[in-house]
């Protein structure tokens, strides 16, 4: 079944490029204007994918996000800004957006980030339960007092929970599944985002950030690491 794709771009000649490109690679497509529009028919539809410009009038692509957030952890969104700024864009992030591309972009690599995005989001899809009695087999990736099940994708620290966002449950995954590894930016990005994710590197740093401020943040032991030069380990002990 083909994917749906919700366009929020208050340019028409870019929402009429982005609508023409993605239904001749064989997307459905529903195109609006302005943030209260995009907002909306997001709310009324089913989609499997925003485009969502930053710039909008309206509500701005930030507050639509925020909503969207608010209400769906899952749905990809990728922001469409003419903003160049890390600053700029790791807001975006920060809010929960999947990615991001900046104006002017070339089509092509528009469409490799839609085709990593929606296939990031169909692994992310929770799985049914294989059996009634399936809490009793339960397994959890532990490091020290860190424990997070993929199953339920409850995170705890002690007897304290930590609420992640999809990316960062991610990012904690592979991280505990590799640890005591140290990790490059090239081989986290490919694993978390996908092999032809190609916006910056930074933004791993960003989220190992966000990660490790709600890993670690009031215990007295770090449990992510700083590798200078090379890239990032979780271990334990220091």
């Amino acid at each position: 079944m083909s994917a749906s794709i919700l366009i929020v771009e208050d340019e028409e000649k870019i929402a009429r490029l982005l609508e023409i490109e993605l239904e001749y690679e064989n997307y459905k497509v529903h195109k609006t204007t302005s943030g209260t529009e995009g907002l909306a028919a997001y709310q009324q539809g089913e989609y499997d994918l925003v485009l969502l410009d930053v710039m909008l009038p309206g509500l701005s692509g930030i507050e639509v996000l925020r909503r969207i957030r608010s209400q769906d952890e899952h749905t990809p969104v990728i922001l469409l800004t003419a903003k160049g700024s890390v600053e700029d864009k790791v807001s975006g992030l920060d809010l929960g957006a999947t990615d991001y591309i900046t104006k002017p972009f070339q089509i092509e690599e528009l469409l490799a980030r839609v085709r990593a995005a929606l296939r990031l989001s169909s692994k992310l899809q929770p799985q049914p339960a294989a059996a009634s009695n399936a809490g009793e087999f339960e397994t959890w990736l532990t490091a020290g007092n860190l424990r997070v099940n993929e199953a339920t994708r409850e995170v705890k620290r002690g007897e304290g929970s930590i609420e992640l966002t999809p990316r960062e449950f991610d990012l904690l995954v592979y991280l505990l599944r590799n640890q005591r590894q140290v990790l490059n930016r090239e081989q986290i990005l490919e694993s978390v985002w996908g092999y032809d994710y190609m916006g910056d590197t930074n933004v791993v740093d960003v989220y190992i950030r966000y990660v490790r401020k709600k890993v670690d943040h009031g215990h007295e032991t770090g449990l992510i690491h700083t590798v200078r030069g090379v890239g990032y380990v979780l271990k334990a002990d220091a």
